[in-house]
């Protein structure tokens, strides 16, 4: 084993089941947003190697691209790696030597699953626990949010970032100044269900978030009545999904599944795709009883949850469209860091 020390880091990716928008500003602040979400078994990782000299490189497991600079040079952000560059820019001790950054994500960025904001969250973490800083997991959430959305100025919401953090089944509260992080202890039996009964299927195509986002957000401050109202129904399903889970009543969230991406459609015209809604059509007809794009919209994964002698149907029918089924679990894990050769 190394004697040298090494640190890793690792943030799950998220399935978010009703509320995404409310936690794009400025909804939260006029009106107080709510997501339910919960974790899987698919992580963003990170793994930081020191150096005995000033020399800092980044490197893209997934990408194969490096960049390289000295600790007392700026870091630019300029379109390569920036995920990761940014967070070294913010947590960087001018006064300790370099190290090797590495990152590694089982879904790419543009998939729905969150992943590059467990990504930031994994980097945070990799980096305050080199440098043993002590940050509490509200305090990570907040930072990895404002590296995504102010540093870097990618637009989206807030919920990933505290997911990633948080780990597990989470109904999220997001307020003008605070978000309020309620783990659910979901019954057992519950989570055996949901994992039996969900389909988690890849469209095949990604999409930028943030064209998205965008209009979805133009269309709310310009007054528009769907998404106002669309908006406004995320928040109130978030709720009645969260009681469904909570009270065990497994076809109760199936079908709320189904009201929350009907009333998610009505917040752009972008979310949908004619792809998209074939396969929800698709979906329905073969047994699901409901479902949803996990992330934005416009590609990515789509979940469904379906009738216990009907998944398989689902299955074959999606395959049937050339998409692929991704076999998934919960996690109750969030943000895990630990060191190597200590």
């Amino acid at each position: 084993m190394s004697s040298t020390p090494v640190v890793r880091a690792k943030a799950p990716l998220r399935l978010s089941f009703a509320g995404g928008g409310t936690d794009v500003p400025p909804f939260p602040q006029n009106e107080g947003g709510a997501v339910l979400s919960a974790t899987i078994n698919r992580y963003a990782f990170a793994s930081l190697r020191p150096r005995t000299d000033r020399q800092i490189r980044v490197h893209s497991m997934d990408y194969g691209l490096d960049v390289e600079f000295g600790v007392d040079e700026p870091v630019v952000l300029d379109g390569e790696l920036d995920l990761a560059k940014a967070a070294v820019r913010r947590l960087l001790d001018p006064g300790s030597p370099g190290f090797d950054l590495y990152s590694h994500a089982n879904a790419p960025p543009g998939t729905g699953l969150g992943a590059s904001s467990a990504m930031v969250v994994a980097l945070v973490g990799a980096l305050q626990a080199h440098y043993r800083l002590t940050l509490t997991d509200y305090e990570i959430a907040a930072m990895a949010e404002r590296l995504e959305r102010d540093d870097l100025q990618i637009r989206g919401g807030m919920q990933d970032h505290y997911a990633a953090t948080f780990g597990g089944f989470n109904y999220i509260e997001f307020h003008s100044d605070h978000v309020v992080v309620n783990p659910l202890r979901i019954d057992p039996g519950t989570i055996n269900e949901l994992e039996t009964n969900m389909l988690l299927v890849y469209t095949g195509r990604t999409r930028f978030s943030d064209q998205v986002i965008a209009d979805q957000t133009e269309r709310y401050v310009s007054g528009n009545t769907d998404s106002i109202d669309g908006l406004r129904m995320q928040k109130q399903l978030a709720r009645e999904m969260k009681d469904a889970l909570l009270r065990r009543r497994h076809d109760e969230f199936g079908a709320l599944l189904d009201e929350a991406w009907r009333q998610k459609r009505r917040l752009s015209p972008k979310i949908a795709t004619p792809e998209i809604d074939e396969a929800y059509e698709v979906a329905r007809a073969a047994g699901a009883l409901g479902g949803k794009v996990t992330g934005a919209g416009g590609g990515g994964y789509m979940v469904f949850y379906c009738a216990f002698d009907r998944r398989h149907r689902v299955a074959e029918a999606m395959i049937n469209l050339g998409m692929s089924i991704t076999e998934f679990t919960f996690g109750t894990d969030g943000l895990t860091t630990w060191r190597v050769g200590v």
